[in-house]
């Protein structure tokens, strides 16, 4: 039983750093329309940048989000303007082709500037612990739950608090009714691709002290990324949190009470069951403007 309860708070804990990445995917999708393969390797680009300011400047992971998130909502906006904004016509199928030949590009670059070898970033909290219910838990988890829970918080309250979370929504339905009462899209648009990247810097930030990286880890990660985001409906933030806790509670628990072989698998039957049932996912709907 203990066991269980440890596989559940793991869980937990580590599917709140999956739904804040995956929010900025499906908040891009969302307003867009644009499928963001690109965003595991703009994870992982945060992570390294993270990286190098500790190896350079000994600055702390979570301290260097003051540098690396202000940056990477500026390489969001750029990116929006010259990639992406000029796709008039069949945006999402080609927003995949810009978007993979970005990813490939950051992985080029990475693997220039820091090699293809595996590394982590560190802290005195990446190994720290304390126990609870009979097992022990890495600081390093609770800080970047806190984190995801703080950041995820205020895009909400950015969403449904401000007006220009107003003029997310009304894009996120409808773009051309929203153009209509005089939203200006384009910008809402450069905006929101640019808070969707700088969610990447941050959950790049405890994904790499969690997890050892490379430029090529991108691949496994958007995979799941991209479960997660159809599973809960795309565009919609709540199915995209839900989706990401319930797919790590699942793997986790599954690893413990069968094997860690069967992990993955018990999550992606979910997947079949629930899209078989719901094909617009938990949270998204059937139907969805052309543009």
């Amino acid at each position: 039983m203990t066991l269980i309860l440890e596989a559940v708070v793991f869980g937990v804990l580590t599917g709140g750093v999956y739904a804040l990445m995956a929010s900025g995917l499906t908040l891009i999708f969302g307003v867009m329309r644009i499928i963001n393969v690109g965003h595991g390797a703009l994870v992982i680009l945060g992570a390294y940048l993270s990286f190098a300011l500790l190896r350079s400047a000994h600055i702390d992971p979570f301290l260097s989000l003051i540098v690396t998130m202000p940056a990477m909502f500026a390489l969001g906006v750029v990116l929006q303007l010259v990639f992406i904004r000029p796709l008039k016509e069949d945006r999402e199928a080609l927003s995949v082709l810009v978007t993979y030949a970005l990813a490939l590009g950051i992985e080029g670059l990475l693997g220039f500037l820091f090699s293809d070898n595996l590394v982590q970033l560190t802290a005195w909290y990446e190994t720290a612990s304390f126990a609870v219910f009979g097992f022990h838990i890495a600081y390093v988890y609770v800080f970047g739950f806190a984190l995801c829970i703080a950041i995820l918080a205020g895009i909400f309250l950015m969403l449904y608090r401000t007006t220009f979370g107003s003029a997310v929504r009304a894009t996120m339905l409808n773009r051309t009714a929203a153009q209509l009462v005089g939203v200006n899209v384009d910008r809402v648009s450069a905006i929101a691709f640019g808070i969707g990247v700088s969610t990447a810097a941050a959950g790049g930030v405890i994904f790499g002290m969690t997890n050892a990286f490379n430029p090529g880890s991108h691949y496994d990660l958007i995979s799941r990324l991209l479960t997660i985001i159809v599973l809960g409906g795309l565009g919609s933030l709540r199915g995209a949190v839900i989706a990401a806790v319930g797919m790590l509670i699942i793997e986790d628990v599954t690893a413990v009470v069968i094997s860690p072989v069967w992990a993955s698998f018990a999550f992606f039957l979910l997947l079949v069951i629930v899209l078989v049932v719901r094909p617009q996912g938990l949270y998204g709907i059937r139907v969805r403007e052309r543009i």
